[in-house]
């Protein structure tokens, strides 16, 4: 266990993260993570990836988890949640890592759109822009909309726009409307 003390998720991440590349376990970093690398720059207190893992996949990590000596929570939603399961990893310093077991309108597609990150002599796959910001405006919260203006507006590349309104309609017509405000402010 890399953390050594509280205030050290992106540490465990690393943990975790290297217990789903040895199981061949396809992930992408989310959250404030991931919005720093698209020009968000904004504290937490944990880390969160996105994975994808069927429930009985979920089960048998919850249990190396556990085996390897971490805290886990792993809880199932119902089917109206838009994420089917959670697992929650922590250490014995209070250090958090959130897998979302996928998300209603994500495509799978996102994992071939990560953003390879060096990290402590490590790789992080962090979710591409378009995918975050799709996310972001599905999440809909008034941070959560922040966080894709700032990365609409933070990155001077150019956006990929037909892929974005793509990925925010597959999410629904709320988040579409949303992104569709954000583009025009």
């Amino acid at each position: 266990m890399r953390a050594a003390a509280p205030g050290q998720s992106a540490l465990l991440l690393l943990d975790v993260v290297a217990a789903l590349v040895r199981r061949k376990v396809d992930y992408a970093v989310i959250g404030a993570l991931a919005a720093s690398v698209h020009g968000v720059v904004r504290a937490s207190l944990d880390a969160d990836a996105v994975v994808s893992l069927s429930p009985r996949e979920a089960s048998d990590l919850d249990r190396a988890f556990k085996s390897a000596g971490f805290t886990t929570a792993l809880r199932m939603g119902d089917q109206d949640d838009p994420i089917p399961a959670l697992l929650a990893v922590s250490d014995s310093h209070g250090n958090r890592v959130d897998l979302l077991l996928g998300l209603r309108g994500l495509e799978p597609e996102a994992f071939s759109r990560v953003i390879d990150v060096p990290f402590q002599g490590e790789t992080l796959r962090i979710i591409g822009r378009e995918d975050f910001i799709a996310m972001k405006v599905f999440a809909g919260g008034p941070q959560d909309l922040t966080d894709a203006r700032r990365a609409i507006e933070s990155d001077g590349r150019a956006l990929d726009t037909n892929l974005l309104r793509r990925l925010a309609k597959a999410y629904g017509g709320a988040a579409s409307d949303a992104l569709e405000k954000l583009l025009r402010d």
